[in-house]
């Protein structure tokens, strides 16, 4: 009897975590363009405070069956350049970065995308900012060719 009870409680309790990551991840997916424009509108209010005449103009939606990179891809307001937003964990912090890549698929400009992330922005070391900007380099490279 003892055993029977164990087994049905650890089912109930797998059941329960089962149905927890369902819905999160259900929320996730429902939730993605809310994010891209509550995102859009972050940076496009950083590159105003920063006296920048440069916009973001939409989120690009990479196409299913490449693998991407934790982050967002947008397209500039009168340029073909692209901007991708990612984070970079440094120190137990995440730094919010944005990358500028230019239309042949180089990361011309890193940009920290908040007072904190231009702190620490300097702290990272360079070889750790080298391995994004070519993961990023790689993948625009894939985006453009289409």
């Amino acid at each position: 009897m003892k055993n029977k009870n164990g087994i049905k409680d650890k089912a109930i309790l797998f059941g329960w975590i089962a149905g927890l990551l369902i819905v999160i991840s259900l929320i996730w997916f429902f939730t993605q363009p809310l994010q891209t424009r509550y995102l859009l509108r972050s940076v496009n209010s950083v590159f105003m405070n920063n006296n920048d005449s440069r916009r973001v103009l939409e989120y690009l939606p990479v196409k299913s069956g490449q693998t991407g990179l934790m982050g967002f891809w947008y397209s500039m307001q009168n340029t073909k350049d692209l901007i991708f937003v990612f984070t970079i964990f440094q120190d137990g912090i995440l730094v919010p970065l944005g990358a500028i890549v230019s239309d042949n698929g180089n990361v011309e400009e890193l940009i920290p995308l908040s007072a904190h992330a231009v702190q620490i922005y300097e702290k990272i070391p360079k070889s750790i900012v080298q391995i994004y900007v070519n993961r990023i380099e790689i993948t625009a490279k894939a985006i453009i060719k289409g």
